[in-house]
């Protein structure tokens, strides 16, 4: 097994790193995450047209281009280096994952063309407000209405789940948990932006008063599919905070050795030079957890459910501590509203919990091994 990445998936690293630096400067995110939408509507045509990155995974079939799990991983890498805010996580990972693991051909030729050409916004609407992201966590009910359905229920933390064109949602019917689609515009519907510590990514709350929805995949079959859909994704967010916890790295070095104290830069004393080494470490190590997570995903192995959590966990606390580690060698400035270092902070924080945190996948690393 090759280990390093091919020269195609280096060059579309240098094409997404070269378009986020002028797309996803800091000074946009800024004034991005002060609107309540949280994404330039320019920059997202300009992905799905020029950069192709919505239809990445999406089978050419379906409008798609057909890369693997390691390209997109790649891209999201890139996007965690620059805090991109867009609807990307959202309709890439979470909706266009959970449609394409559904197994329902009519919805997949319906849904995902649209998903590709950028003109779909998606997201997925499990979690509820007891916090949980495992099965008895889904309250929400969905009862069989004419052809179709309708969803009663409330969503919490729902990723862009204000501005999403479609939404999937998990409820309980008879038959068990099952997965529905649900168009904005639908009745019943109320869609509540939420103040988050993270304002680079934004959250929503959804509630469902009757609102018709569509079956997706089999009744009763659900969480089969959110199983696997939460896996990927934890294999993706991991991938995220790699990316988030390189730049810090540079971040913290560069500074290091261009602040001067006592005549000389601080990353000449032991403490600085100790903290740095450390960094290095754990956001090395991140790589390879993140990078073989990768692989599993491209290739839907057997290893895929117990390696995701373990990435998800390690990731999230290396990315949280590169993050905290950075704001300590800037000193006062690090903690400063003008200095950068507290956006990946919170980015970091967020990400920690988001998809259950470590706690909860090393419990559910150890249910999967059987220990």
């Amino acid at each position: 097994m090759n280990f390093a990445f091919s020269e195609e998936q280096e060059e579309l690293r240098n094409i997404v790193r070269s378009f986020l630096e002028n797309k996803s400067s800091e000074e946009t995110v800024r004034e991005l995450m002060e609107t309540e939408k949280g994404f330039d509507d320019a920059v997202w045509s300009q992905m799905a047209e020029q950069m192709g990155l919505q239809s990445l995974i999406i089978p050419e079939e379906y409008g798609g281009s057909g890369y693997s799990y390691v390209e997109l991983c790649v891209v999201l890498e890139e996007m965690g280096r620059r805090l991109l805010a867009a609807p990307y996580f959202s309709t890439v990972v979470l909706g266009a994952n959970t449609i394409l693991q559904s197994g329902d051909d009519a919805a997949k030729k319906d849904l995902l063309p649209g998903i590709a050409s950028g003109e779909t916004k998606a997201t997925l609407a499990i979690t509820e407000s007891n916090g949980r992201w495992d099965e008895s966590g889904i309250e929400a009910t969905a009862t069989k209405s004419g052809d179709g359905y309708t969803i009663s229920g409330e969503k919490m933390f729902v990723l862009d789940g204000h501005t999403a064109d479609l939404i999937v949602v998990a409820a309980k019917t008879d038959a068990g948990t099952s997965l529905f689609t649900v168009k904005s515009d639908a009745s019943g519907l109320t869609r509540e932006a939420l103040s988050t510590m993270d304002q680079t990514r934004k959250q929503a709350k959804l509630t469902f008063a009757d609102t018709p929805a569509t079956l997706l995949g089999t009744e009763g079959k659900g969480w089969d599919v959110l199983s696997t859909v939460l896996d990927l994704t934890a294999v993706a967010l991991a991938a995220e905070q790699v990316g988030g916890a390189q730049f810090v790295l540079e971040m913290a070095v560069q500074y290091a050795k261009d602040r001067v104290q006592f005549g000389r830069p601080i990353g000449s004393f032991q403490a600085i030079k100790h903290k740095c080494a450390d960094m290095l470490l754990e956001v090395e190590s991140a790589k390879s957890a993140a990078y073989y997570a990768a692989w599993c995903a491209a290739e839907m192995n057997d290893e895929l459910p117990s390696v995701a959590s373990l990435a998800k966990a390690y990731c999230s606390e290396a990315y949280f501590h590169a993050a905290a580690e950075n704001i300590q060698i800037h000193g006062g400035i690090g903690f400063t509203w003008e200095h950068p270092a507290h956006l990946y902070f919170k980015r970091a924080k967020s990400s920690e919990l988001l998809f259950g945190d470590p706690t909860y996948h090393r419990e559910l690393l150890a249910q999967r091994i059987g220990i």
